[in-house]
């Protein structure tokens, strides 16, 4: 079937004022890291014997002997930030960028990990502060929620439904981690937006392949607890067998959606110009390298500056791959999304001439000592 060409025609990415380095907790919590191997974070990311298993934990072994595995930076929510303001910034900016006025935008998809309010979520809030008079609605698949929702706002464009629909991810991980659990050190906080709409002959959405990932169920789940003012919190916690399970099918959910969504597109991997891997930890980038045989240079890895922002890893992606000019207009892209207990999902994509927002740029650093540097 041939579809209207539809997809991505601006994306903005929105992070906190905080940068967090690795020292913050070697000067706050000492004890804390000098004890970190029988913490949380080796639990999860640690192999179950001394000889790598399979390709995630021989990809994961170089870090073993670092406690912070490979985590660098991470953009952390600041005082009066919130999932709403990051979304709003990004929103903004993304609307701007495609000479969009609010009230030319027909459907918000909203899909926040997690929402002020868990229910009903972000979508009628952000939807007042921005001034949009359509549909509103909010989306959940946890760290896929980019591409499900870019899966949903393209097929509602090229049906006609809608012309012009604003997708807004937003991930505020600091909420529900304590920082005296080592599980901290690799999460961070942050928003992307895009607007989805028709673009050139030949451009936009080819193909998206999802599959479930119900084998990672009880991997990562939220526990209720109670702050020391005795005030209800949600955290984020790791059952013991997550590093097994996370390991033995990592390369699987990569493998069938990428080659997947390739084949529906009727292309190869080596007419892909630019991949966007999301990166939830340090040797993930490398892992999906290898497994799909492709050259480092054709992807970037941004872990060692936001460390895992688990739904914004792709747009993130995606944002920082057409600033640094790795992504021209009519390259082919494909983008894959790994999220537990929800869902995997690649998409190929032709690369329309997509307008980015302006990145936020103001920030206070914790214990910083140099600047970042992108890898490539």
């Amino acid at each position: 079937m041939i579809y209207p060409p539809v997809g991505i025609r601006s994306i903005a990415v929105n992070f906190p004022s905080v940068v967090r380095t690795n020292d913050y907790w070697r000067n706050n919590y000492p004890d804390l890291v000098a004890t970190a191997e029988q913490k949380s974070l080796s639990k999860v990311f640690s192999p179950g014997n001394s000889t790598p298993s399979n390709e995630f934990e021989l990809e994961m072994s170089p870090y073993l002997k670092d406690p912070f595995r490979g985590t660098v930076e991470r953009r952390i929510l600041g005082v009066g930030e919130s999932s709403l303001t990051l979304e709003y910034g990004a929103a903004r900016d993304a609307l701007a960028a495609a000479k969009l006025f609010p009230e030319e935008v027909d459907l918000m998809i909203v899909a926040s990990l997690w929402p002020e309010n868990i229910l009903p979520g972000n979508a009628a809030f952000l939807a007042a502060q921005l001034g949009l008079r359509g549909a509103a609605w909010n989306l959940d698949s946890t760290c896929s929620n980019a591409l499900v929702a870019l899966q949903n706002a393209t097929a509602l464009v090229r049906t006609g439904e809608y012309r012009n629909v604003l997708v807004v991810v937003s991930c505020t991980y600091s909420r529900f981690t304590d920082e005296n659990d080592t599980l901290s050190w690799f999460f961070g906080d942050g928003a992307g937006a895009f607007v989805v709409g028709a673009l050139k002959e030949n451009q936009g959405i080819i193909s998206t392949k999802i599959v479930n990932t119900c084998a990672t169920c009880d991997t990562f789940y939220n526990e209720f607890t109670a702050d020391a003012e005795g005030k209800v919190r949600m955290l984020i916690r790791a059952a013991k067998h997550t590093n097994k399970v996370l390991s033995d099918t990592a390369v699987d959910y990569l493998r069938e959606c990428c080659l997947g969504a390739i084949a529906t597109a009727g292309v190869t991997l080596d007419e892909i110009k630019f991949f966007a891997f999301n990166t939830p930890t340090a040797w993930y980038s490398r892992l999906c390298i290898e497994a799909l045989g492709i050259q480092q240079e054709r992807t970037i890895d941004l872990y060692p500056q936001y460390a895992n922002i688990g739904p914004m890893l792709p747009i993130a992606n995606l944002y920082h791959g057409a600033q640094l000019g790795k992504i021209q207009e009519n390259d082919l892209v494909l983008v894959y999304s790994i999220g537990s207990v929800s869902n995997a999902a690649a998409t190929v994509m032709r690369w329309g001439n997509v307008a980015l927002g302006s990145a936020s740029k103001s920030r206070t650093r914790d214990n910083l000592t140099q600047e970042p540097c992108l890898i490539s």
